[in-house]
């Protein structure tokens, strides 16, 4: 037996690259522009300013007494200033924020509707099943084939990488929402639409939180695999000290993505323990 997936999934995606390509075209113009916009947005602005905007926004978020959390934000982002990545911690920081903005914006309505629906949960539990255990790099290909190389094609492979927490955290988020609760809101003869916006989307917001923060740390990862195709920043960096044995520099990218990621966990649990628990 000699299967032809592989074969079959290619002309799938020539497929869709003949027939639907003003549509990819869209995407590649509006999701670049957003980029774009956002890089030039942080590049422009002076890094000092910039710094103090995430120390102040951290030291809201964890408590004006916990002193410690933005005297470590401050030293984590001016050693990577000092090292001179600052640039391309900025650029990727813009790509993850955008990824993630996408993902969010499709996964949490799947999420919404897989959570309250057993027919719904049954198709797309198979389908985040297949998008997790696939490897990163698979990702790759039909992006770039859609849009080319590119920051695009490495925002777009990042939001299927980092959707499925998103997806399952929220539809779990509303599935333990207490049937107490519900019935309640049933008797006082609440509609569809009340029941999930004023009671089950509330009792899920800790778990949808931490969907939010599972989603930005797959962006984070997956932004750096993303370097192989053109995505730039950090990963661009990391990718440059491998192919020229270039082991500090190779390092210090490292480095900078470490900070950056722990940033973005501690602000968004913060946002979870603030939020999530009221």
């Amino acid at each position: 037996m000699n299967l032809k997936i592989g074969d079959t999934f290619e002309k799938g995606i020539n497929w869709l690259t003949d027939n639907f390509e003003g549509f990819f075209d869209g995407i590649n113009q509006g999701v670049g522009t957003l980029i774009d916009s956002l890089e030039t947005t942080f590049t422009g602005a002076n890094p000092w300013v910039l710094i103090g905007i995430l120390v102040v926004l951290a030291w809201y978020l964890k408590g004006w007494k916990n002193f410690h959390y933005p005297i470590m934000t401050l030293i984590g982002f001016a050693v990577i200033v000092g090292m001179g990545l600052w640039e391309a911690t900025v650029q990727t920081l813009a790509l993850v924020l955008v990824a993630t903005f996408i993902a969010l914006l499709i996964g949490i309505p799947v999420g919404i509707f897989a959570g309250r629906s057993e027919k719904a949960e049954t198709v797309v539990r198979p389908i985040l099943d297949f998008m997790q255990t696939m490897p990163a790099f698979v990702y790759l290909i039909p992006a770039v084939l859609f849009f080319e190389l590119g920051k695009v094609p490495g925002a777009m492979a990042t939001v299927i990488f980092a959707m499925p927490p998103a997806v399952r955290l929220t539809s779990l988020g509303l599935r333990h929402v207490p049937k107490e609760v519900m019935e309640a809101a049933v008797s006082f003869g609440s509609t569809t639409t009340q029941q999930l916006v004023k009671v089950q989307l509330p009792s899920a917001l800790p778990s949808i939180l931490a969907g939010i923060n599972q989603t930005i740390m797959l962006s984070l990862s997956m932004v750096v695999i993303a370097a192989m195709i053109g995505a730039g920043g950090l990963g661009k960096q990391v990718l440059f000290g491998i192919t020229q044995l270039k082991i500090g520099l190779g390092f210090e990218a490292g480095l900078s993505v470490v900070i950056l990621a722990i940033y973005l966990d501690r602000v968004t649990q913060a946002m979870g323990e603030k939020w999530g628990n009221r």
